[in-house]
């Protein structure tokens, strides 16, 4: 516990701000893994939407002081790297055959 008034009133700004930065780091995180879940659904024009809203609370978090700026950053670039391979990467609506399957077959046409 504190000792001087001092101390007690730093304590309990300390608490408010942790507070505080609480509710918006759990706000950021949740629009992180919403972006994420939507691009790994392969909803992309969704996806794209909840990016921008994720880099704005990003931003905003940056802001005041809760999440460094570089943090913020970062996170926004790793979001949109992953938008940008999921909109690259052609959809397969089939799983290739694989080789070993066919070989089988092969020898066991052969061997009858």
């Amino acid at each position: 516990m504190p000792k001087s008034k001092t101390a007690q009133s730093v304590a309990r700004s300390s608490e408010r701000k942790r507070q505080r930065n609480r509710s918006i780091k759990s706000t950021t995180k949740t629009a992180i893994i919403r972006a994420e879940k939507l691009i790994q659904s392969n909803e992309l024009e969704t996806a794209q939407a909840a990016i921008i809203e994720a880099s704005s609370i990003l931003d905003k978090a940056a802001k005041k002081k809760v999440i460094h700026p570089n943090t913020a950053s970062r996170r926004k670039s790793r979001l949109t790297k992953k938008l940008n391979k999921a909109k690259a990467a052609p959809v397969v609506t089939e799983a290739p055959k694989t080789a070993k399957k066919t070989a089988r077959k092969k020898k066991a046409q052969a061997e009858e």
